[in-house]
């Protein structure tokens, strides 16, 4: 199995950005842990804080992966083009958040992906990510 995780904005700042909401570990040592507990899956990770950015990765391997985990971040709110990529794809899409967006300013509870989205797992923190790769498995 072939996933592919992808983060948008600012979570490249992951364990310096306010801890209090998303934790003191970077990504990039989270992910590490990832890959060692999912060694049946080939994982690749690809973030980036430009919107079309994302939008070109999510065309790239939208046709080839078995999965794609996407915690777009601040895009969840504001990117219909997102929203549009992913419906266009085929590959199946699972939306990730770190904290509960719900439990958050109210801009933040209306999300763009989630409506062509295979399902939203939020709130978890980083597990969020692991309760992903186990949907796909």
């Amino acid at each position: 199995m072939k996933l592919i995780i992808i983060n948008g904005p600012n979570l490249n700042l992951l364990g310096k950005r306010e801890p209090t909401i998303y934790g003191d570990s970077s990504f990039e040592s989270y992910f590490e842990n990832l890959k060692s507990s999912f060694s049946e899956v080939t994982l690749s990770y690809f973030q980036s804080n430009v919107e079309g950015e994302i939008i070109n990765k999510l065309h790239e391997v939208g046709f080839e992966y078995d999965g794609i985990i996407l915690n777009a971040a601040a895009y969840t709110h504001t990117s219909v083009a997102i929203g549009d990529a992913i419906k266009a794809i085929e590959t199946p899409v699972v939306e990730v958040h770190i904290s509960n967006t719900h439990a958050r300013e109210e801009f933040r509870h209306k999300s763009f992906i989630a409506k062509n989205a295979k399902g939203v797992i939020l709130g978890f923190g980083l597990d969020s990510y692991k309760l992903a790769i186990q949907s796909f498995i």
